[in-house]
């Protein structure tokens, strides 16, 4: 049986990813107290996806350990955290002692487990959903007029899951499954399909955007990949 510690849990409407940063405000008194234990401890919290109260988390709902970087406090009491995620965990069960304001939950670790592909296949799919990202994140920063690069991605295809899912707007339900899948493999798999759903539509919202801002003067380029004939 895997070994359950205890952790504070701070319901959220967002899924928090491992080797991800995250902002949060943290103003209700409840979560004041969880931050203040925190800091007094070991600066860790679990985050886990909001779904309807403590009956919307049951044993085996995923979530991950968010680990403080960053505090700063308003003079009215609010703070402002910078948080990082860390290791994913399972929810045991809710401890309801009373003793804390907040939820408390005895959680177990959620790893990933030995994956069918060979190293260089997983690679190769790394490699696609990478590309298809990369484009992805072009459109949107033509779409935004952003200049700004497009962030680096790590080397581990395992990370690589992790990372994009946090970096593109995908709906709540498919980053839950995508936290709480086992499989980098399965992942990527996943991020492949939404990605290729999602490419040719902001990469032709992006060309109607150049084109506009064009406003006729010159040609509207042409789509990622046209060949000039």
């Amino acid at each position: 049986m895997p070994t359950t510690t205890r952790l504070p849990i701070f319901p959220l409407p967002l899924v928090l990813f491992p080797g991800t940063s995250l902002p949060l405000h943290v103003f209700e008194p409840r979560y004041r107290a969880m931050l203040a234990d925190c800091e007094a401890g070991d600066g860790r919290f679990g985050i886990v996806l909001a779904t309807g109260g403590a009956a919307g988390l049951p044993p085996g709902h995923v979530g991950c350990v968010a680990e403080l970087r960053e505090v700063r406090r308003l003079p009215d009491g609010r703070s402002n955290l910078l948080v990082e995620g860390a290791e994913r965990f399972a929810l045991a069960r809710l401890v309801a002692d009373g003793t804390t304001p907040y939820l408390v939950a005895e959680v177990v670790p959620h790893e990933d487990v030995p994956d069918e592909p060979a190293d260089d296949a997983l690679r190769t799919l790394a490699a696609e959903v990478q590309s298809r990202f990369v484009r992805v994140a072009r459109a949107a920063r033509r779409i935004a007029d952003d200049d700004d690069p497009i962030p680096e991605l790590p080397a581990d295809p395992a990370l690589v899951s992790f990372r994009i899912a946090a970096l593109v707007d995908f709906e709540l339900p498919l980053r839950q499954r995508l936290l709480a899948s086992r499989s980098p493999a399965e992942r990527l798999r996943l991020l492949a399909d939404a990605l290729a759903q999602a490419v040719g539509a902001i990469e032709e919202r992006a060309r109607v955007h150049t084109g506009a801002r064009r406003n006729g003067h010159g040609p509207v380029p042409p789509p990622p990949g046209a060949i000039d004939a």
